[in-house]
């Protein structure tokens, strides 16, 4: 009898899930938050297919047809936004099947993506800003060690446009204070300095001797590196700094609506303002696209006005010659 061996088992769509996910966090260095919104996205769909093939859900059960059933489905609950989403992580995952020979064509890209109302960042004024970077010091229930704490975040958040993972994950050993700069672990593992403007930079000083005032009366300093630390002396959590972000946006400026990339947004939109270049403005941000950067391009439209009345000849008013008789 003639030996035939048997083709091997093809993988299952959940388990090219599973290696897509691997592929992010181990080779593309993606944040857990990123795999993890990916990961929902594609299983989400992946359950869709099982109700309407069974078992053996396999990679070819993806088509045209099926992804429209399952987006038709999803826009009965979901706003356009996550719609567009959830089709953007499909693509990606047949871009990345695609590179590793696993699949011959991408049945996403045949479905168009639906049509977003772009946004505006929320970004403050110049005026509210410096009222929600006052506020901390006006909280006297507040121990001293904690204003200092707290005006360090804002200014942070707000002067150097960090993002607040970036911000929690500071380390003492990350500030080089003799440069007026900070070293910043951004997304995907890539580091960028970031200049300290006078009024971070004054904050910092003035927290850090007064630092390890934040600690257990028992146990002491519970993360010696980290930069910002709770009441026990513990590294806080993002969670923690928007809820203190919204209580200095309501006390500061009456905007309990305010988070942190509001502050980003708004230390974006102010230097662009001031006269910054947008690349610069890209480097400081860490945006690996300054189309990203260009969102911040929402200069109020009298300023917009203004600059094209002084630059552009045709805009100048042309004065009236008296009449000649």
């Amino acid at each position: 009898m003639r030996y035939r061996p048997t083709a091997p088992p093809r993988d299952t769509l959940e388990r090219l899930i599973d290696r897509f996910a691997a592929h992010l966090a181990e080779e593309r260095r993606s944040s857990p938050h990123t795999v993890a919104a990916y990961r929902r996205d594609l299983r989400q769909m992946a359950v869709f297919l099982r109700e309407r093939v069974g078992e053996g859900l396999e990679l070819g059960h993806v088509d045209k047809l099926s992804l429209r059933a399952w987006l038709g489905q999803l826009a009965r609950v979901n706003t356009t936004t996550s719609i567009a989403r959830k089709l953007a992580s499909v693509r990606a995952f047949f871009a990345y099947l695609r590179r590793a020979g696993l699949a011959g064509s991408d049945p996403s890209a045949l479905i168009s993506s639906p049509k977003l109302r772009r946004k505006l960042p929320t970004f403050l004024g110049t005026e509210a800003a410096e009222q929600v970077m006052l506020a901390p010091a006006e909280q006297w229930r507040l121990r001293e060690i904690e204003r200092l704490r707290d005006t360090v975040i804002l200014e942070l958040l707000y002067g150097c446009g960090i993002r607040v993972s970036e911000l929690v994950a500071l380390d003492v050993a990350d500030l080089m204070l003799d440069d007026s700069m900070l070293r910043v672990l951004g997304k995907g593992g890539k580091e960028r300095t970031v200049p300290l403007g006078s009024k971070a930079l004054a904050a910092l000083h003035s927290y850090l001797p007064r630092r390890t005032e934040l600690r257990e009366s028992r146990r002491g300093v519970g993360d010696p590196g980290a930069m910002l630390l709770s009441r026990r002396g513990r590294r806080l959590g993002v969670r923690w700094i928007q809820t203190l972000v919204q209580r200095y946006g309501a006390l500061g400026a009456g905007r309990p609506d305010l988070h942190p990339h509001a502050l980003r947004h708004t230390c974006a939109t102010h230097m662009l303002e001031g006269g910054a270049d947008l690349r610069a403005i890209q480097e400081m941000l860490g945006h690996s696209s300054v189309s990203t950067t260009q969102r911040y391009t929402h200069v109020r439209l009298d300023q917009l006005i203004g600059v094209y009345d002084r630059a552009h000849p045709l805009a100048r008013k042309a004065r009236r010659r008296p009449k000649t008789e």
